[in-house]
């Protein structure tokens, strides 16, 4: 008697070689299924190839900097100016890029996962067309995450997305950066840290959105003290071509600002057009991401989506975790799952920012009564650097059960050391843990767990 268990090519196909495409596919190899993963460009995704990774590498380039001014404080002579190359830097860059694709290479062939290269289209709930040849699946998982959103203003042919900073033709002297959030404020630290002259233009009041109001003010100050010029409540109506060859915006308010390069960073879209997806039935939401229940399921129940190509939070972690529970899910024994709160997050800006938890006003609207602890002061480092950077550090404390439910931080490392303080939150910390714990001197970090009387509330 013949089955009526449908026959697929494969067990999973895969649609995107970024981050959490890539661990899906290996980890559902790994299990013995049968995978298929569909990538037209390098493997590794947005933060291998033009985000996080070559991102930090240039932040540490920008960090040196920084270190070579603070070096005579310390006693070291530097007889003659550093000279920095932009030639060498991107050269460098390119090949450890190069070396990760690589390595993301041996981990889909270590889980003999099939790789097709090419554009990937959904025909239906089941089936996937790439260059004319269709491959059919029990599931189909769409991680194609997103891509730089530039706005329909005219001379935007002019200007660059983020993807294309990490590889100018020449390093700008003036650098013009079009938006204040997290990838902005990023690009617009590390060219001023490498040594351009940097303008940053963002329409809102604020930089950072959706960061905690204190760590937004005290970073927007420490980036005006690094020489940036931050003009908030400004928008660009258009781009033009200077006589000198520089690009000159033309700002809503009539002013005109010239830089050699402009950088618009205006937010990011989920990158699903073209795919298919609506055709074959799959429901999307007004920015085009997959909209997906809480087991990642799309209005086609055989069609997944993670990361930043889903409705859900958009860090290249957290879509990670979402690879391992959908994995886990589907050919696993299901008990993985996804907690959005308490994810801890940094911007590597200059000073970079580590935050973790619900920001002050988050926490006063779900929680009530809340006791908030401030700290702001000169690193010891800076003591004899000469250089004037300041370090913020906040607690936010939910006064009923004492937990600590918001940890912030501006200064060097922060990064680092929110990371550790967030297993504690994840843990239930409260406030008396953190006065109980003995903090490891000196350190910057000791100073979350010796703030002892409360600022507000």
């Amino acid at each position: 008697m013949a089955s009526s268990t449908p026959s697929f090519d494969f067990d999973l196909f895969v649609i995107g070689g970024g981050s959490a495409g890539v661990r899906a596919a290996r980890m559902a190899g790994q299990r013995g299924a049968r995978v298929a993963l569909a990538e037209c460009a390098e493997l590794g995704g947005t933060c291998v190839n033009v985000g996080c990774i070559p991102k930090k590498l240039y932040s540490y380039a920008a960090g040196y900097a920084e270190a070579f001014e603070e070096a005579p404080g310390y006693g070291w002579h530097i007889d003659s100016a550093p000279r920095f190359d932009w030639g060498r830097l991107k050269t460098a860059r390119a090949k450890e890029i190069h070396r990760l694709n690589g390595v993301y290479q041996g981990l889909l062939d270590g889980a003999r996962v099939t790789l097709l290269r090419g554009w990937a289209q959904l025909v239906d709930g089941h089936t996937v067309q790439i260059e004319g040849q269709r491959h059919t699946a029990r599931h189909v998982l769409i991680a194609t995450g997103g891509a730089p959103f530039l706005p329909d203003v005219p001379g935007k042919e002019l200007v660059k997305i983020s993807d294309a900073m990490f590889d100018l033709p020449a390093f700008p002297r003036r650098l013009m950066v079009i938006g204040g959030g997290y990838i902005g404020c990023e690009f617009a630290s590390i060219f001023r840290g490498l040594g351009a002259e940097v303008t940053l233009l963002h329409r809102g009041a604020h930089i950072l959105n959706g960061f905690d109001h204190d760590v937004r003010e005290f970073l927007a100050r420490e980036m005006g003290r690094a020489g940036i010029d931050l003009r908030m409540n400004q928008e660009a109506a258009s781009f033009t071509r200077g006589e000198g060859g520089e690009i000159v915006a033309t700002l809503a308010r009539g002013q005109r600002v010239a830089a050699d390069v402009v950088l618009v960073a205006t937010g990011r879209r989920p990158l699903t057009a073209g795919m298919g997806l609506e055709e074959a039935g799959v429901k999307l939401d007004e920015r085009g991401a997959v909209v997906v229940d809480a087991e990642y399921r799309s209005s086609v129940p055989s069609v997944l989506a993670i990361g930043d190509v889903s409705t859900r939070l958009q860090l290249t972690p957290v879509a990670l975790a979402e690879a391992m529970v959908v994995v886990d899910r589907l050919f696993g024994e299901g008990r993985r799952t996804m907690d959005y709160e308490y994810i801890p997050t940094a911007v590597f800006t200059h000073p970079s920012v580590g935050t973790c938890g619900h920001t002050e006003m988050e926490a006063r609207s779900r929680f009530g009564e809340v006791r908030i602890f401030n700290s702001e002061f000169k690193p010891l480092r800076h003591t004899l650097s000469g250089r004037g950077e300041r370090c913020f550090m906040k607690l936010v404390v939910d006064a009923k059960s004492d937990r600590v439910v918001g940890l912030h931080m501006v200064g060097a490392d922060a990064g680092e050391i929110v990371q550790g303080f967030a297993v504690a939150m994840r843990a239930g910390a409260t406030k008396a843990d953190f006065d109980r714990t003995i903090g490891i001197h000196p350190t910057a970090a000791e100073e979350f767990v010796t703030m002892r009387e409360p600022t507000v509330g």
